[in-house]
């Protein structure tokens, strides 16, 4: 895991779980500010934190309004948040997660797509043959972008594959997914587009009408969101809510000591056995396609 480890605090499945984030050195950090956006720049790959692993329910995000920025699981309405299995799909169909040190600033309007940014780090599937561990941080070869318009926000979602893959060495480009992994970028824009369906919500759209762009359009949307989150945590930019709080990137006004980043840690509740998964959870969701 490249160095980094994880504690939990708090039950896994309720409200208050947290798992925040330690370097090498066993140090306190962010991951969405602390985790380098490059594994290797040289040779364009990058690390990735996973948030959700694959084929699990429950929709866990890098929390960007907490302090150290800890994974949890998302809340609406008062309750967590588990994805819906709109059939044939199981859960999350790749490891899902974020690039650290990109935004997706909602401030700026995207060239491509006409719409701004959604607040949050960018979204990676890493489509590698792996099911990953939440809070794993993993290098991964981007390979292209799906550009999903989520109730008027623009959300890209990076296509990538973890370089430890077996297969890692074939893939390339887009265009080797789909000769290799036949049907799985169709399957990625069907989960895209009907998954909060089960919610009462539309149909989500695509920009590009839901083609896949390149590897090389995919690594530039990575830059540009790098470029923004390098104005948040400078305070160039007005982050609004979101938690720069940082231990390590050189010349941020968010900046804190461990002892800062400790005593947050601390004041979450200690780890506990994990609570159960509602049933409800494993129901399939069945829907004539429009």
């Amino acid at each position: 895991m490249a160095g980094y480890s994880v504690e939990e605090r708090a039950a896994p499945h309720s409200l208050e779980y947290r798992l925040f984030f330690k370097d090498a050195a066993g140090r306190y950090i962010s991951p969405f500010h602390d985790i380098p956006l490059y594994a290797d720049a040289g040779k364009n790959v990058f690390n990735m934190v996973v948030e959700v692993p694959r084929w699990t329910n429950a929709k866990m995000e890098i929390a960007t309004k907490d302090p150290l920025n800890p994974i949890k699981q998302d809340v609406k309405k008062g309750k967590l948040r588990y994805v819906a299995n709109v059939f044939p799909h199981k859960g999350y169909i790749w490891n899902y997660g974020a690039i650290p040190q990109t935004w997706e600033d909602p401030g700026h309007k995207d060239e491509n797509t006409g719409c701004c940014g959604d607040n949050d780090p960018i979204d990676v599937c890493e489509i590698g043959s792996k099911v990953c561990s939440r809070g794993e941080v993993i290098k991964v070869k981007v390979l292209g972008t799906l550009a999903l318009i989520d109730e008027g926000e623009t959300d890209w979602k990076i296509i990538a594959i973890n370089i430890e893959d077996p297969e890692a060495e074939n893939y390339n480009d887009i265009n080797d997914v789909r000769r290799m992994k036949p049907g799985y970028l169709e399957a990625t824009v069907d989960w895209f587009r009907r998954y909060k369906v089960p919610d009462g919500k539309p149909e989500n759209q695509f920009a590009f009408n839901g083609e896949f762009k390149d590897k090389d359009f995919a690594v530039n949307v990575i830059k540009s969101t790098h470029e923004h989150w390098k104005a948040l945590v400078a305070k160039k930019t007005d982050g609004g809510e979101i938690s720069c709080t940082n231990l390590t990137v050189s010349g941020s006004p968010f900046c804190c000591s461990q002892e800062c980043a400790k005593a947050t840690v601390d004041a979450a509740p200690p780890c506990k056995a994990a609570n159960p998964i509602p049933p409800e959870v494993d129901r399939w969701f069945y829907y004539q396609k429009n």
